[in-house]
């Protein structure tokens, strides 16, 4: 879930960003568009691409909720409780794209346009994944999304503002087995970042010839962590650019950036290896894009950099670390 970004290249980087950000309302034109049963939900390099698109292109996706439509708009928790739910279904990602002169060793930049959640969303509590089984009976409960006012009703005097982004996204493995969804890895996958919304800009390592990109999971609404195992689940519509950068910055995961800060990424089995990982891919950022010496570098993320908790509950943990943009004065 890395290859050496000129500073031409980091600049132009900077000033997408910038514009995306800044002017919402130019959302480019798709040239391209997949429909929501153009899915799959595995990773692997020997999946068959839906599309071949040039770098440079403009991708409309439409993607289903994480169940792939088993939990329906009313489902009560008696429903829900009394359903066949098949874990086998979840995660339909739409994809894979293949991107023309994407090789491995190279970056795939993943412009994220626009992200318009649906209708609706669900959530359940999974007891065990985190806090103590013991404690928590199962639950579901289904919402309608106030597109208008851009929140959801929790309950009774409780609103929760929308803030959708898609919870996974990649780029093939070097694997040729077919790998789960449902952790995140050094490709991307279920990295459940609410970070990682419109707007953003994600690097991510290629490892196959044409990085086969797939994009999917949306949600509504989401705390850091994800603690009882699901988000406002969602389907959507999301409108994406995909850019080639070849001789770049190394990097062994994820990696992204806003207009305000520069993040990485980092998964292990443990908080304290991932937060390590996030560390050290952070100081490997300063030492080759700023010139800084590593104990340097090590001293100016102590002093200004963020580590975050994004995931909790997928197997493997997920930290980041955000550094602000506005310490660079010149």
């Amino acid at each position: 879930m890395l290859v050496l970004l000129t500073g031409i290249v980091l600049s132009g980087c900077n000033n997408l960003a910038n514009s995306n950000q800044e002017d919402t309302v130019k959302t480019p034109e798709p040239s391209f568009t997949l429909t929501k049963d153009q899915t799959h939900n595995k990773f692997s390099s020997t999946i068959e691409p839906v599309i071949r698109v040039p770098s440079g292109a403009v991708i409309e996706v439409f993607t289903e909720d994480a169940a792939d439509e088993q939990i329906v708009p009313g489902m009560t928790a008696e429903e829900y409780s009394m359903m066949d739910y098949d874990g086998n279904l979840v995660h339909p990602l739409t994809g894979p794209v293949y991107v023309e002169g994407a090789m491995p060793g190279d970056v795939l930049m993943v412009t994220l346009h626009k992200m318009e959640p649906g209708d609706w969303g669900w959530t359940r509590v999974v007891p065990g994944i985190f806090v103590d089984s013991e404690e928590f009976e199962p639950l579901l409960r289904t919402f309608e999304l106030n597109k208008e006012m851009k929140t959801v009703e929790f309950s009774d005097g409780i609103a929760i503002h929308l803030e959708p982004f898609a919870g996974v996204m990649g780029v093939a493995p070097p694997d040729t087995g077919l790998l789960s969804t449902i952790p995140p890895l050094a490709n991307g996958g279920n990295m459940d970042d609410s970070d990682i919304t419109e707007g953003t800009i994600v690097y991510f390592p290629v490892f196959v010839e044409g990085a086969l990109f797939s994009i999917g999971d949306m949600h509504a609404a989401q705390g850091a962590g994800e603690v009882c195992g699901t988000a406002i689940e969602i389907p959507g519509r999301i409108i994406y650019q995909v850019d080639v950068i070849r001789n770049g910055r190394k990097m062994s995961e994820p990696q992204y950036e806003t207009d305000d800060y520069y993040a990485v990424t980092a998964f292990a089995p443990t908080l304290d290896e991932a937060a390590r990982k996030a560390n050290v891919y952070m100081i490997d950022y300063l030492e080759s894009q700023h010139g800084l010496d590593r104990s340097s570098a090590y001293m100016l993320t102590s002093l200004a950099a963020d580590l975050k908790i994004a995931e909790v509950v997928d197997r493997n943990m997920l930290v980041t670390m955000h550094l602000p943009k506005n310490i660079f004065i010149k």
